[in-house]
């Protein structure tokens, strides 16, 4: 029996670990081309070498999200090799919190360069094979702090914001062209970074407690539910859905206190 994305080729960028990770290996399983792109060479083809050892179809590509020439080779790569993108994940990003005062041009350039530039970048790149093919998915992994802000997350929340709001603004620009632009906003999800945040903090259980504490389903999320809600979106069970931000966060955002 066929898988919900067979014959579709899908661009995942951090795809090397975490959320990446595992929206490529779900994939995978439903059938996709898989091109995982990301900055770090030795994690990514490693996380490739084992989709391929399972059966995927699967290619890894070096890329700079913030850099658009880099993201073009990318996506020129990915359709010599696997085809013209069906999908495209722009997962890569990295969280900048510093108090506004102390947040430096460097800081603030960083911040937006990977997680707003990098993604409108990949969608410029990925847009126009979509349009030739007259489809196309675009999902876009923004964040619960693109609806909350949270004290001492500056200027990540600004950030996540403007991806909600890329997602909208490209969902009803090609809306008639067949081609649907979604986003995912994660909550705590215990990728690798976050279980290293655990390990060096003084006293780690206390502290994964209390992170657990915050969340009405008494615990976090793990990639593999983020991943799933990026597999419905990218299949054709969602063909009615578009600039729309599914939020998957245990409830966490529903309560009045953070």
């Amino acid at each position: 029996m066929p898988g919900r994305l067979t014959g579709k080729t899908a661009i995942i960028t951090g795809a090397a670990q975490g959320i990446g990770l595992a929206i490529a290996q779900c994939f995978a399983g439903e059938g996709a081309r898989i091109a995982l792109a990301d900055l770090q060479v030795e994690r990514g083809e490693e996380a490739t070498a084992r989709l391929k050892a399972e059966g995927a179809e699967a290619v890894f590509e070096h890329v700079d999200v913030a850099d658009q020439a880099s993201v073009e080779r990318m996506t020129s790569k990915v359709a010599e090799r696997l085809g013209p993108p069906d999908v495209l994940v722009n997962n890569a990003g990295i969280a900048v919190f510093r108090d506004p005062l102390e947040t430096t041009g460097t800081d603030w350039q960083r911040c937006f360069s990977v997680d707003l530039d990098g993604v409108w970048f990949c969608c410029k790149a990925a847009l126009p094979h979509m349009l030739v093919k007259g489809k196309g998915d675009i999902v876009n992994v923004a964040s619960v702090h693109s609806f909350k802000i949270i004290p001492h997350c500056f200027p990540y929340p600004i950030v996540k914001h403007a991806v909600v709001g890329l997602t909208r603004a490209l969902a009803v620009e090609y809306a008639d062209r067949n081609i649907r632009v979604n986003a995912i906003a994660p909550g705590y999800i215990g990728t690798e970074i976050v279980e290293r945040i655990f390990s060096e903090s003084p006293d780690p259980q206390a502290t994964r407690q209390r992170t657990d504490a915050l969340h009405p389903v008494k615990r976090i999320g793990r990639p593999e539910e983020i991943a799933w809600a990026a597999v419905f979106l990218a299949s054709d069970e969602a063909r009615f859905m578009t600039a729309e931000t599914l939020v998957i966060d245990g409830g966490r955002s529903t309560l009045f206190h953070e």
